[in-house]
């Protein structure tokens, strides 16, 4: 019993890092800490509900890559993370990402589309000629808009992927431990960690990794009287019926993009693979919500008529939306007044030796190994080598930037990023 209880707490010394929070950004940050001194490294997963639980912003079948960004920060993670994707895979010996070309198109005078297309290093092509690209067959574009292709693109099993990532962790030695719900994180006389739990249980460390969704606010709010400016919103994934006969044409196989659509509504979309027949479309946002108290059917139809509407409009031959979705999923953003992210310490009386990720707004699920990697580093060596490495900038995803001034990096992005994963 002594020496299981021990394994359990991370032996002598207790461990490394503990990471609370086993969505995506906590697994691949377990993951990434646990490759760490050759896999020597003592690392703790702790999740509140069940592991690969539905209840927040890293479940379902689908997510996309992309490096079309209107802020130009994130094209560099979105590589960076591209990289770490084709490493985990390898590691695991099977594949969670099925790399496709990506579409932006929208507006041709759209600020965050021309962004995009140039931050992204994206191939504008010419839509009134239905040789220059190769699925004007299925988008009828209105007169005004544009379109530009990019290379990097793809579409992520989200929770196959979550799995491989907490299985890559254990595989190193990780202990992995969900139905643990954190009420306190705390520094202790030595300098040291201790992580408390709703049923009494302590768990040691050196360093600890907040990475817990929607729940952020709340548990950092408790933790270190730190205000993080997350609001979660409750949002819909959409499953539409393909019409008979062009079921093979919207699929990876046959090369069918990811794509975007800017412009009010945004729109974006992923190819034909998940359930034979149907295609995701599906617009950005939701209405607010409180994670432990959500109305699992908020905003239905404001979620599904502009939908709608768009596809009668872009892809009438193609896609079918008489009597609505055949599927709808719901889902959790985690928001900030800006749409970056915040990655950072939480400072306070736990200095650096706490970190947190959170607020990823509907588009962190793509940069997860990258974001691991960072959490990670910060949290074990203080600063993040690999970011700065890369040419990731993290001064943008600081938690001080809301200090005197509640809109963050808003000023500084100039367009609003409508930018989901």
């Amino acid at each position: 019993m002594a020496a299981a209880a021990a394994a359990t707490n991370g032996g002598e010394g207790g461990f490394d890092v503990i990471v609370v929070g086993a969505g995506i950004m906590g697994s691949c940050a377990a993951y990434a800490a646990s490759t760490r001194g050759g896999g020597g490294a003592r690392v703790l997963l702790l999740e509140r509900f069940d592991l690969l639980h539905h209840r927040g912003s890293s479940h379902g079948e689908s997510r996309t890559i992309r490096a079309t960004y209107p802020q130009a920060h994130y094209p560099p993670m979105v590589r960076l993370a591209a990289r770490l994707w084709d490493d985990a895979q390898r590691d695991a010996g099977y594949r969670v990402l099925t790399p496709t070309p990506h579409l932006d198109l929208g507006p041709r005078g759209d600020p965050a589309l021309r962004a995009s297309i140039d931050n992204g290093a994206a191939t504008e092509v010419d839509a009134s000629d239905a040789s220059s690209w190769p699925w004007s067959g299925v988008f009828r574009l209105p007169d005004g808009w544009t379109a530009a292709t990019s290379e990097i693109g793809g579409v992520m099993k989200a929770t196959k992927a979550v799995a491989m990532f907490q299985s890559l962790a254990a595989k190193n030695g990780a202990v992995v431990r969900d139905r643990t719900e954190v009420v306190d994180v705390a520094k202790q006389g030595d300098g040291s960690i201790v992580v408390k739990t709703s049923s009494g249980e302590e768990f040691h460390g050196a360093k600890c990794i907040i990475t817990v969704g929607a729940w952020a606010s709340k548990l950092v709010k408790s933790v270190a009287g730190v205000d993080l400016p997350v609001q979660p919103l409750h949002t819909l994934i959409c499953y539409w019926k393909v019409r008979p006969g062009r079921e093979h044409e919207l699929t990876p196989e046959s090369g069918f993009p990811t794509f975007a659509s800017y412009g009010d509504p945004y729109i974006y979309s992923t190819p034909s693979m998940e359930f034979p027949g149907l295609i995701k479309v599906a617009t950005h946002g939701g209405p607010p919500c409180d994670p432990d108290g959500r109305d699992w059917l908020a905003g239905g139809a404001g979620l599904v008529e502009p939908v709608a509407r768009w596809i009668d409009e872009i892809m009438p031959g193609h896609v079918d939306t008489a009597g609505g979705p055949v599927i709808r999923q719901s889902c959790m953003y985690s928001m900030t007044p800006d749409e970056d992210y915040i990655i950072d310490f939480v400072g306070g009386e736990l200095g650096k030796d706490v970190v947190v990720g959170a607020g990823f707004s509907g588009h962190g699920f793509k940069m997860g190994p990258a974001v691991g990697r960072i959490l990670a580093e910060m949290a074990m060596d203080g600063e993040a080598k690999t970011a700065a490495e890369a040419g990731v900038e993290l001064r943008h995803f600081r938690i001080g930037r809301f200090e005197g001034n509640p809109e963050g990096n808003l000023a500084e992005n100039k367009v609003k990023s409508w930018v989901l994963t």
